[in-house]
């Protein structure tokens, strides 16, 4: 399949958004606020969440800091996915008043994420290779054959879910009864999502190699509604929570012990483990030069997921345009 072109929206664009990013907002006059690793969220009495994504970035369970116009690229593409999977799994999704949030319905939150890999690779302390690399030969419950290399695609998909850390704790990768031991859930609950995620995975899988991409690995939240049906929340497939590779120069790089080419938060985290940093201790400030790449780069996965241009909404006061958007003002 022949690489789409150059992203529509340039580095001169994304650098004038720099000094506008969106790092949190202040809404408590439409409900409750709960605040998460990327996204503000906003309880209302109606039964209802604002979910408000913001341009934060996070990777190795920490905060690192924020890309410009990095929660409307999430929110475009969390919406798009939405829409094309409702079929495979139903969602939380109501509308999207503005383009960095998202009105959904109210769920109580599994405790777990289902993470799904069909890769061996991976770089956090959750990841497949590094305990892989380690000489384990279980993971997740699942035994791994031997002679394995770096990036090399698992013989199937599998299922290695993990606990929801808080607090810049970390997550932790975890069978299904050990999942159920820490958690208390519902047996019932955890498959009922686990079918879920594996059917999604596949979805994303097919669509993915239509623009010529892999979905290497992702991980899916679900909740419960006040009618006790289990649905996707949060996000699905976007470069926060997926690792994308081109499909046409892996085969190659891959035979020359070369790491893919990615696309997604990746670009960061390698950046962030080329200066000693894996989560733990103080966080190197992101330059900008990398900030503005990696939005770049962002644009370019939602670009090419898409099949559709990107436009983003430039704006001096991102919170103000926010607030006239949900009748605020």
């Amino acid at each position: 399949m022949v690489r789409c072109g150059v992203p529509s929206v340039s580095r001169e664009t994304i650098q004038s958004a720099l000094p506008h990013v969106l790092s949190s907002t202040h809404l408590e006059a439409i409900g409750a606020r709960y605040e998460g690793k990327v996204r503000d969220n906003y309880t209302t009495q109606d039964g209802r969440r604002i979910i408000v994504v913001t341009d934060r970035i996070s990777a190795f369970d920490r905060i690192i800091g924020t890309l410009p116009l990095k929660g409307q690229l999430l929110t475009t593409c969390a919406n798009w996915w939405f829409e094309q999977t409702r079929d495979v799994a139903p969602n939380h999704l109501l509308s999207m008043p503005d383009p960095n949030v998202m009105i959904v319905r109210e769920c109580r939150t599994l405790p777990v994420e289902m993470v799904v890999r069909a890769y061996l690779t991976g770089s956090t302390s959750t990841s497949i290779w590094v305990h892989y690399e380690r000489g384990e030969r279980s993971f997740c419950g699942h035994k791994l054959p031997n002679g394995m290399r770096k990036h090399e695609r698992l013989p199937k998909p599998l299922l290695t879910p993990s606990t929801k850390a808080h607090d810049g704790a970390h997550d932790v990768s975890a069978s299904r009864d050990q999942i159920l031991a820490a958690t208390k859930m519902n047996p019932a609950d955890f498959d009922a999502a686990a079918d879920m995620a594996m059917s999604l995975f596949k979805r994303g899988q097919q669509l993915c190699a239509d623009r010529g991409l892999i979905l290497v690995d992702t991980k899916y939240e679900f909740g419960k509604t006040p009618e006790g049906d289990i649905v996707v929340i949060d996000e699905i497939h976007t470069p926060d929570s997926s690792r994308f590779w081109f499909a046409d120069t892996y085969e190659d790089r891959f035979g020359s012990g070369l790491d893919p080419e990615s696309f997604d938060k990746e670009y960061v985290r390698r950046w962030l483990a080329s200066r000693g940093f894996r989560g733990d201790g103080s966080i190197p400030t992101l330059p900008d030069e990398i900030r503005v790449e990696a939005t770049y780069r962002y644009v370019e996965a939602i670009e090419r997921l898409m099949g559709e241009n990107f436009r983003p909404h430039l704006s001096a006061e991102p919170e103000a345009r926010i607030r006239r958007n949900l009748g605020l003002e």
